[in-house]
């Protein structure tokens, strides 16, 4: 390979990781289910493009539906393994897709009622929830868990997901950090018989 020819396929390869990066960091990414934590919702195996545009100029609502990494989660701070987060290229960090529940101010609480079936309160109200997959199909909250009643500080979500008998969510490891959001999953696109675009809708009590 020549010079010219070398220098050009540098200057591709140049251009292309910046036009990754800077889709991927302002505008969104796409990414695969691989859990059944959020069903009915999403499934294993769905694609959801993940977009990232507003989180320069609004806070996340309840029920979004975030990709984030968990608090228990260690994020490496050399160049490579940014590069990775970056570029999605060879990127081993561990990221969450789960529903916030809780906002910051909020009063949490998970309460397993007289019948079977579980309640989320926010601020002393039961949240309605016609997204949940069984609300009799809750673990029973142990001392060791955060079911509440807790308050959230600031930039603390409260996260679970919407198959609550099969999801490791706050329930097990706390609130997440604004900081730790990737972004909202906006729209199923894959497979095609699951298109779905996520609305947001007023989940406010």
């Amino acid at each position: 390979m020549n010079k010219a020819a070398l220098k050009e396929t540098i200057e591709t390869v140049v251009f292309v990781t910046i036009a990754i990066i800077i889709i991927r960091f302002f505008l969104g990414e796409i990414r695969w289910i691989p859990s059944g934590s959020m069903k009915p919702t999403l499934v294993e195996g769905d694609r959801v493009f993940v977009e990232r545009l507003t989180r320069f100029y609004s806070n996340p609502s309840r029920g979004d539906i975030m990709v984030f990494y968990p608090p228990q989660e260690t994020l490496k701070a050399n160049p490579i393994a940014i590069f990775a987060r970056l570029t999605g290229f060879f990127c081993k960090d561990v990221a969450y897709i789960k529903r916030i529940i809780g906002t910051p101010g909020d009063k949490v609480e998970v309460v397993h009622n007289d019948d079977g079936s579980n309640t989320v309160y926010i601020n002393d109200k039961p949240l309605d929830e016609p997204y949940i997959m069984d609300k009799y199909e809750y673990p029973i909250c142990t001392q060791e868990m955060y079911c509440g009643p807790m308050i959230l500080g600031q930039d603390e979500y409260f996260m679970m997901g919407d198959n609550r008998g099969h999801s490791s969510d706050s329930r097990y490891w706390g609130v997440v950090k604004k900081n730790r959001f990737i972004g909202k999953a906006k729209l199923l696109f894959w497979p095609f018989t699951h298109f779905k675009y996520f609305e947001h809708k007023n989940y406010e009590l």
